[in-house]
């Protein structure tokens, strides 16, 4: 398995962007896809974006395309995630999570990191 730490969450206005980052330990890096999800208060977690094993792939859900990129650096052990034009409703609890296959939904990653919260002011 792969241990996971996010960072860079903070409070934005809207309109502003920010760059999460994922650092994860472990010499398997390479394997594993990484996925950001996200979990707004009283709302289920959801899905973000993810990025393929050698960063070639990234695949975004539809409420972020054209709004967030991601990339990895498996040499650093790195995922950012880019997100532009920020709205108050995408404040949530960004996490970072693996899986050895391209995955879309929570069920389906094997590791979690414990978060960075995101707040956007309007």
């Amino acid at each position: 398995q792969v241990q996971l730490v996010e960072s860079g969450g903070g409070l934005v206005q809207a309109g502003e962007s920010l760059t999460l980052s994922c650092v994860a330990s472990g010499r398997t890096f390479s394997t594993y896809v990484i996925g950001w999800f996200r979990q707004a208060p009283g709302k289920e977690r959801e899905f973000v974006a993810g990025v393929d094993w050698s960063g070639i792939g990234p695949y975004y859900a539809d409420s972020m395309k054209g709004r967030c990129v991601i990339s990895r650096d498996n040499a650093k052990n790195t995922v950012w995630l880019q997100m532009n034009s920020l709205k108050p409703e995408d404040t949530a609890v960004y996490y970072c999570a693996a899986s050895p296959i391209i995955a879309r939904t929570p069920q389906e990653m094997s590791s979690w990191g414990k978060g960075t919260l995101v707040t956007v002011s309007s």
